[in-house]
């Protein structure tokens, strides 16, 4: 059998990105959710309590099913060590200079002989409008006639705008749950959703070296 010709796009099941909402090719809606963290064991006991009751509260009062993915990724040191370099070039002094050069030396072999990772939390909320398929709708209406093609427009507009509400609504109370425990959450763009996927897919450009100017 000949190896299949089929682009690495065609196995993404995202169709596009609008409004910062991922839409799916099968039709359903994601929206995604920044969390930041929390250093539980630097808690009270009373503290450590107050927060595991909060969330268990928060995932009762859900009712549609959320994804928390935790991210991994080795930490990216080299932007750090170019601003340092860029200060150790300005620097007047000698001394100054001399110890800039030896921090920078200090962190370059630390980062290399140990594997910092960073990590972030994402929460995703998902929508999946309409129980009723297009082939339905269409034969539905094959009885009232043809419609014009701005019609049609209007009525798919229409759709992700009310699908894109309850999708926004579901996201809003997450949000509020997440915030009564104590963790700051942000709504991913369009551009912050686009980046993250990339980076998902090509997990090598991150590791390529740095092109100096």
């Amino acid at each position: 059998m000949a190896p299949s010709s089929s682009s690495t796009q065609s196995f993404v099941p995202i169709k596009e990105v609008r409004d910062g909402i991922i839409l799916e090719k099968d039709g359903g809606m994601r929206g995604i959710l920044l969390a930041s963290s929390l250093n539980f064991s630097l808690k009270s006991e009373d503290e450590k309590n107050a927060i595991l009751l909060q969330f268990q509260d928060f995932l009762n009062s859900l009712d549609f099913s959320v994804q928390i993915v935790i991210q991994s990724r080795k930490l990216d040191i080299r932007p750090y060590l170019a601003l340092l370099e860029k200060q150790e070039k300005e620097q007047q002094v000698d001394l100054m200079k001399i110890q800039t050069r030896e921090y920078i030396e200090f962190i370059r072999s630390f980062t290399e002989s140990t594997n910092i990772m960073t990590k972030n939390f994402f929460v995703v909320v998902s929508y999946n409008p309409g129980a009723i398929s297009g082939e339905k709708v269409g034969a539905l209406t094959s009885f009232l006639g043809k419609k014009s093609s701005k019609d049609k427009a209007g009525e798919k507009t229409s759709g992700f705008e009310e699908a894109r509400t309850q999708l926004e609504e579901r996201l809003a109370i997450v949000e509020q749950g997440l915030v009564r425990t104590g963790i700051r959450v942000a709504r991913l763009g369009t551009d912050e959703v686009i980046e993250l996927f990339y980076k998902a897919f090509n997990p090598g450009e991150t590791e390529k070296a740095l092109v100096k100017k």
